[in-house]
């Protein structure tokens, strides 16, 4: 299946060297090019793209700011020359699903927007578990009880906690002993019942209602 992408950047040079690349791939084709914020949203209703290449920093409406306008099964791919945390907090709290620095090179642009496009959290190298759970942490936390969390079953609640502290799919069935598919399945569930769009979301929320702890993993289930 073909992963549409629409690239939104100031830049003409950065959009076409962006597109150049990514059309490259086989399974990636770049549906357009937005100019800025307004042009982003403006051409994702009309192009339904899968994922939005998007760079922050764009005159008249910003990346971050486009974003919190998008339809929430928009996924978006944070792009910035900025490796600072106020834009990694404002990304995540637009409802970014990923975040990468413009330095990162051809394939991990493209694998980028694949790990995105299935709806998998990504973050540049140099973003760490420590600065999500920092930034879920900047507010008052909420009650363990509220935000829907009720509603996951035991086990949900266990693989909610797995992946807000960065484990794959894979790695979680490994440590529960389930089959990936399983998993899947699961974290599908968790991102529906509470309304999420995707694993970063849920990492953050984990953090927000104190049903993590950012320093130590939990024992493993037998």
């Amino acid at each position: 299946m073909t992963i549409r992408v629409l690239i939104a950047d100031d830049q003409a040079m950065v959009r076409e060297g962006f597109s150049v690349l990514l059309n490259a791939q086989p399974d990636i084709e770049v549906v357009g090019e937005a100019v800025d914020g307004h042009d982003a949203i403006a051409k994702a209703a009309t192009l339904s793209p899968d994922v939005i290449v998007m760079d922050v920093r764009m005159p008249g409406l910003n990346g971050l700011e486009a974003a919190r306008e998008l339809s929430p099964t928009t996924k978006v791919l944070v792009l910035t020359t900025f490796d600072l945390d106020e834009y990694v907090y404002e990304a995540l709290r637009a409802g970014a699903s990923g975040f990468l620095l413009k330095n990162a090179g051809a394939r991990e642009l493209s694998e980028a927007v694949r790990v995105v496009a299935r709806g998998d959290a990504l973050l540049a190298p140099s973003v760490t578990r420590r600065l999500i759970g920092a930034f879920a942490r900047m507010g008052p936390p909420a009650r363990a009880g509220g935000n829907r969390v009720e509603e996951l079953t035991e086990r949900e609640t266990e693989i909610l906690v797995l992946v807000a502290h960065g484990m794959s799919n894979v790695e979680i069935a490994e440590r529960l002993v389930i089959a990936e598919q399983t998993v899947k399945t699961h974290v599908s569930n968790i991102l529906a019942k509470l309304g999420l769009r995707d694993r970063t979301q849920a990492a953050v929320h984990a953090y927000r209602i104190g049903l993590v702890d950012p320093v130590r993993l939990p024992p493993p289930t037998r």
